[in-house]
């Protein structure tokens, strides 16, 4: 394991939370164009370099005086003459691309290209919720040119309770090569999930259906007709590893990479997996989370061309399920 740092001490993370709170306050007096205008309207024509809803969330927060009074109501109207300030404060989504020092488990680096094994239970993209402490924060305080590229050199994500392989580019370069590599199907990637049920489908099974959110339940993705033209093409290549009475271990392969892919074909095969609550899994096995592990990735370098290939053994947790359920794993095939 590579460390990229102790995480910030506490006097650090005040000085970095008094960085973030800075506000600037502008000051606009209503020209005559403007004159009966909202001051929602006025305020987004002031300073067109925000979005209107930003401006509204602003005065929603009391952070625009009209006259020097507390402006309450977007709707308001405005006169020539008036006088606007506004608190530009920082949003959350604004604060979340900060650099945040966190130990990272990289298994290969170079100037392009990183390849880490990320824990459970560690988001990838700052989202409502999730502001801070994600691996985007993490890229950006291990190497300075994170900043400048898409979403810090991240080319594909895990769900937060999904450990395993993840590739990062750390040049524009990289990363365009990686995205055209993945939507071309070029990078192969193999996870671990143990299954409710005893496998009956045979040697392997290949699931070609489409995936598109649930109409019943917008938090859960669903396996949707494809006529319906409402999902997505969704393929996933499942073979067993071992079969122990009422559970199964399986070997998942990756054709596309859809939103909780894995997790959606597993159920709709009537296998859903050992702790995924959401999609009809129980939690068993001292599994709280998903049981599912990224554990194997195939590519060519993304500038070198080079052939790459890594394997990550699942952490503690799912390996202690295995024993538990008395699953045997022996790595998957070499190829």
């Amino acid at each position: 394991m590579i460390s990229t740092g102790e995480p910030f001490d506490e006097e650090t993370r005040s000085e970095q939370a008094e960085e973030a709170l800075e506000v600037e306050t502008r000051r606009y007096d209503i020209p005559s164009s403007m004159h009966g205008w909202r001051i929602d309207r006025a305020l987004a024509a002031l300073t067109p370099e925000f979005s209107r809803s930003y401006l509204q969330q602003l005065l929603s927060e009391g952070a625009v005086q009209w006259n020097e009074a507390l402006a309450q109501k977007a709707s308001a109207k405005v006169k020539v003459g008036d006088l606007l300030a506004v608190e530009l404060r920082p949003t959350q989504q604004a604060m979340a691309f900060v650099a945040e020092a966190m130990p990272l488990d990289v298994v290969y680096e170079d100037a392009h290209l990183m390849v880490i094994v990320k824990p459970a239970g560690l988001v990838v993209h700052p989202a409502a919720g999730h502001w801070s402490g994600t691996l985007l924060n993490g890229l950006l305080a291990h190497h300075a040119g994170a900043a400048v590229l898409p979403r810090a050199g991240i080319v594909h994500r895990l769900d937060k309770d999904t450990s395993g392989l993840m590739l990062v580019g750390k040049s524009r370069q990289a990363v365009e090569a990686l995205v055209r590599a993945i939507a071309a199907r070029e990078v192969k990637r193999e996870y671990l999930a143990i299954g409710h049920g005893a496998w009956k489908e045979g040697a392997e099974v290949t699931v070609d259906q489409s995936i598109g959110r649930d109409v019943h339940n917008r938090l859960r993705m669903a396996v949707v007709p494809s006529a319906l033209g409402i999902g997505k093409a969704a393929k996933t290549t499942v073979r067993p590893l071992d079969v122990k009475g009422p559970m199964c271990l399986v070997a998942c392969r990756l054709h596309t990479g859809r939103t909780h892919q894995i997790r959606v074909h597993m159920a709709w095969l009537g296998h859903p997996l050992v702790g995924d609550t959401l999609y009809g899994g129980k939690v068993a096995l001292d599994m709280t989370r998903q049981s599912l592990h990224a554990t194997r990735l195939r590519l060519q370098h993304p500038i070198s061309g080079e052939p790459l290939a890594f394997d990550a053994l699942p952490p503690a947790d799912f390996l202690n399920a295995l024993n538990e359920a008395g699953l045997q794993y022996n790595g998957l095939d070499s190829e």
